[in-house]
């Protein structure tokens, strides 16, 4: 029996970790949709522009900017999107369900590195914290992230706690003063 315990507490954080791995790789299996005023093309160079009222769209995750240029690597698929705006923002759900926020004057994706770089005036939303920076290093594999300041300035996170719910409090009162 307790073997049988065992095995079953396993599966259930086995499966956890697994969930919230595969966050944004079930994205990234998902169709890309650009939607933009206008666009571009360096087709000898692989660079494509998206220009004005840029939206890009893969599952969960949406990138909205004023400019967003698309790189593919020379001599792979690999592709890294830089938008830029005032600001740009990026937005996902996570495994979790809590939703990842990120703007910038300018964000760096690299989906194939697993990682998201945003700076100037660069800020880090997830679920009741707030980070602010001149740059932000996001991993969405790990899910860690690195902020840093220019001289003279300094990064700064805001914690909200968690409102307690009063509605099971005021049920029980409620019960036993009838």
């Amino acid at each position: 029996m307790k073997l049988l315990k065992n095995s079953l507490l396993y599966i259930i954080l086995l499966s956890a970790s697994f969930s919230s791995a595969s966050a944004e790789k079930f994205d990234i299996t998902q169709k890309i949709e650009i939607d933009a005023s206008r666009q571009s093309g360096d087709l000898k160079n692989k660079v494509l522009s998206y220009i004005d009222n840029v939206v890009i769209t893969q599952g969960t995750l949406i990138i909205r900017a004023d400019l967003v240029q698309i790189i593919t690597q020379p001599g792979s698929d690999e592709k890294t999107y830089i938008a830029k705006g005032n600001p740009a923002t990026f937005t996902q759900v996570l495994a979790d369900s809590s939703p990842l926020s990120l703007q910038a004057d300018e964000i760096r994706y690299e989906p194939e590195n697993n990682l998201i770089i945003i700076s100037g005036n660069a800020l880090l939303k997830l679920e009741d914290t707030e980070v602010n920076g001149s740059r932000i290093t996001y991993n969405t594999e790990t899910e860690h992230y690195n902020a840093e300041s220019k001289t003279n300035e300094r990064t700064k996170s805001i914690f909200q706690p968690k409102e307690k719910d009063n509605t099971i409090v005021k049920k029980v009162i409620t019960k036993e003063n009838k």
